[in-house]
Formats: structure tokens, sequence, C-alpha cells
């Protein structure tokens, strides 16, 4: 009875734990909560660039980890997809839980355990091992995107939100670069056991640095942001039963749910390109591996600029509307893939212009149709759960391109005279046929409104 009591008990301050912040003593100091909100947020973006690295970790150590014999192609195959299939069911059920959560703190402890497994995983070679905790390092790298996107929904209103989600959403391309330049250095100065437990050091220091500068609410700071908010601004509390009632309306919402399903034929062009476009360019025009490699890139550079400009561009020029950038730029995507496959033969500036159209195109709608715009319409005190409903679908159609893509190329594979030819037809109508089914997707919601009571 007594250790029964315990349990709840210990079980019941883990909850405490995590509960929202309770909100201070009102300060109207505008100095006071510019320098706090700029520092969750700069703080919030730095960290999810940290998750990256504890996420990029195991790509830039496979090679050695082969050289090594530690582990197949076929194995490490396997344990990169325990990641990818756990971190899509996860980001949806952390969504949910992100909104009723303190923000810093789920953050920081999502970074503190995907640290804790790179540190783990540099220590063993056993198979079994690195397959289950990696495919807990997806769920813990879940917890990162939907507490960074609560926090900015109860920092910004509306008309300044995407302006810094677009800023936010450029953190895992920062992540991208940190891990290429350190962890790479620390794998060729050592070996690859030193790259996992570099990624897993530097996790620990974001760990504390969120800790140090981030903050869960305004409220909790003594600010009111927004008397409109679902949260109760006196009390700076949302009741149980206001949360359930805010994400039960996202799950019943078809405005969020088309928009889950624009982002996932998103994600399959967007996916396409990155995973099989150097092998298109190499089979289809001809190209050698250094050029095709090269071209591909120019996507990802321009990416960043298209996520960076994305919510600057809908909140200065359509008054926080996403709905005409979207459109705009998701024709762009649709006639980027059309120059990249429909134009034959090697014509490097053509394939240049098509993948700097795809990446500032990519840009913006991973911004908006990756969760923005679902944030947007849903209840705010739903942030998390919209995002989770999104991210779900983007990474179940991320991975259902790889399978699709995988079996139409190998079945329109012909041998002539020792040579593998492809041919790439339905490759073709494939990746455009997504990216333009997301556009009339997003057609769909045009006057959806955020559905607050």
């Amino acid at each position: 009875m007594d250790k029964s009591i315990d349990r709840r008990g210990f079980f019941s301050r883990i909850i405490d734990f995590y509960k929202i912040s309770s909100p201070s003593s009102e300060n109207s100091s505008t100095s006071d909560f510019k320098r706090l909100r700029w520092a969750t947020f700069l703080s919030a973006t730095v960290g999810y660039a940290l998750y990256y690295v504890c996420r990029l970790s195991m790509n830039i150590v496979r090679k050695p980890i082969v050289e090594d014999g530690v582990f197949t192609e076929t194995e490490l195959g396997i344990i990169g997809s325990c990641l990818f299939f756990v971190y899509a069911v996860g980001k949806m059920a952390n969504g949910f839980l992100a909104d009723r959560c303190n923000a810093r703190r789920f953050l920081a402890t999502g970074l503190l355990l995907t640290a804790i497994v790179n540190l783990v995983l540099g220590l063993t070679n056993m198979f079994i091992v690195f397959a289950v905790l990696w495919g807990l390092n997806g769920w813990f790298q879940s917890m990162g995107a939907p507490a960074c996107v609560v926090s900015l929904n109860r920092w910004y209103d509306s008309k300044n939100r995407g302006t810094f989600y677009g800023f936010w959403s450029a953190s895992h391309n920062l992540g991208e670069a940190i891990t290429f330049i350190t962890i790479a250095l620390l794998v060729s100065w050592s070996s690859w056991r030193m790259g996992m437990i570099g990624a897993g050091v530097i996790g620990l220091i974001g760990f504390a640095m969120l800790l140090i500068f981030m903050r869960d609410t305004p409220q909790s700071q003594g600010f009111l942001l927004d008397r409109t908010s679902t949260v109760d601004n006196k009390k700076g509390e949302t009741s149980s039963e206001d949360f359930n009632k805010a994400q039960k309306a996202v799950l019943k919402s078809p405005a969020i749910w088309i928009l889950a399903l624009a982002s996932a034929f998103m994600y399959i062009s967007r996916y396409a390109v990155n995973s099989w476009g150097v092998f298109y360019l190499e089979a289809q025009k001809g190209y050698d591996t250094l050029d095709a490699s090269l071209i591909i890139s120019i996507s990802s550079v321009c990416g960043i600029v298209g996520t960076v400009a994305s919510g600057l561009i809908s909140d200065k020029f359509f008054n926080g509307s996403r709905n005409v950038p979207a459109l705009v730029f998701g024709l762009m995507n649709v006639a980027a893939l059309c120059l990249f496959l429909l134009v034959p033969g090697e014509n490097f500036w053509i394939d240049v212009t098509a993948m700097v159209m795809f990446g500032l195109g990519i840009g913006v709608l991973i911004c908006f149709l990756g969760g923005l715009m679902a944030v947007d319409i849903a209840p705010r005190a739903a942030a998390g759960a919209a995002l989770g409903v999104v991210g779900i679908a983007s990474y179940i159609g991320a991975g259902l391109q790889d399978v699709m893509n995988g079996i139409l190329i190998e079945g329109n594979k012909t041998v002539i005279n020792g040579v593998d030819t492809y041919d790439f037809t339905y490759i073709n109508w494939f990746w455009i046929g997504a990216a333009l089914l997301s556009v009339l997707l997003t057609l769909l919601v045009w006057n959806a409104k955020r559905s607050d009571n």
C-alpha cells in the first residue's frame, strides 16, 4: 500500500514538473519582454539545431562503421529506419503532449535524452542496442519541433509569428552545418565512436543552454501577450478541459487534415529530389557523381533562403496570410520539377535554374504546409497537436516515396549490352503529380480561419 502511494506520488511529481509554468506578478516593462522573448526564441532555435546534430551524427559515421566491420550496409539501413518511423509516430504524440507542457522543460528533456543516446552508442557495437536506442532516439527527436512551435505560439501573435517561424525553420540547416563541420572533424581526427560521443557532448551543452536562457510562457514572466488567447491571461492557466476541447477541434478539422495531406504530397516531391535526384541526373542525363551532387546541393542552399524569407514575405506583404505565397511557391515547385524532369539531356544551367526554383519553393512550403498554416487555423492551445497531425502525414509521405521510387525505378530498368538503362517516364509524373496535388489540396483551405471560441 505504501509502495503504491509512493508510485502515485512519484508520477504526480513528474506531471507537476512538466506542467505549464504558473503566472508571475504583472510586469509591464517592454524592454524586459523583448529581451526575454529574444532569449527564448534564439535558445529554442539553436537548441533545435543541436537536436539535428544528435540526429545526423549517424549519417557521418556510417562509412567508418562499415570500414571497421562493425555493421553491414543493410544493418545500418535497418538501424536508420528505426528512427524514421518512430519519429513519424512520435511527432504526432508529442505534439499533443507539448500543448500541455512547460515548453522549456519539454524541449530540454528531449535534447538531454537524445544526447545520452549518442553518448551510449559511442561506447557499444551491438546491433540490437544500436537498433533499439536509435529507434528511441526517433522518439526523443520528435519532442523538439512541437515544443519549439508551442513556444513560438505562446510568445508571438499571428502578425509576427510567421516571420519568426520562418527563421526558426532554418534551424535544421544550421544543425546540418554544425554536424558536417564538427562531427566530420572529430571522426577524421579520431574515430566514429568519437563522432557519436562528440554529438552527445554538443547535445548536453544545448541542454544547459535551454535551461539557462529559455522561458516557458510570457505569463510566467508577468506579461499578458494576447487577451484573446485560449490561455486565461489573468490566471495564466488553461484547464485540462480546454486542452481536450482544443485538441479534439484539431482532430475534427477537415482543413487541418487537408493541409496534412497537402504537406504529405509536398514531402514526396521534396524527398524524391533529395534522395533520388543525384541518381536521376547520373542515370538519365549522364552527369558524373560530382556534378550531379553539386546541382542537387544548390536546392538545399536555396531552401535556406526560402525558409527564412517565407514568414517575412507573408507577414510584411500579405498581412499574415499564407494562402497567396503558398500558391505562388507551390506552382514554382511544379514548374521547377517540369524543367528538371522534362527537358532532356545534359543542360547544366537549366538544371541549376530548376534546382534554384525548387529550393526556394520547397523552403517556403516546408514552413507553410509543414506546420505554420495548420498552426494559424488551429485553436491557440493546440498548436502542438496541429503540428503533430501535419508531421505524421508528412513523414509517412516521405517514407512512402522512397518505397515507390525504388519500385518504379527498378521495375522500369533494362540491361542492354551489360549496361543498366532506365525509363523514368513514371518517375517524372509521380514527382510532378505529387507536387501538383499538393497545390490543389492547399487551394481547398483558402478561406480556413482559426477555430478558437
